[in-house]
């Protein structure tokens, strides 16, 4: 079975508030983390659809996170 590793960076103006909001969704096998001004989120050891489907969930996730972030911060 093929085994998919991956990295998603995106910048913030609040990294640790994101992360800090997108952490709690992680299955076994993701990390979110800030760092600078990003937030990086790592997959290691899943298989495709898993990947496939943490990604398509963390991306609806983050850009929750962006929507509320805007309301909040001028």
């Amino acid at each position: 079975m093929m085994q998919i590793s991956a990295m998603i960076r995106t910048l913030h103006r609040m990294p640790a508030v994101a992360a800090g909001a997108l952490s709690p969704d992680n299955l076994k096998g993701m990390e979110t983390t800030a760092e600078g001004g990003t937030v990086m989120s790592t997959l290691a050891g899943m298989p495709l659809r898993s990947a496939i489907a943490s990604v398509d969930d963390y991306l609806m996730n983050l850009a929750v996170v962006e929507d509320l972030c805007s309301h909040v911060l001028p």
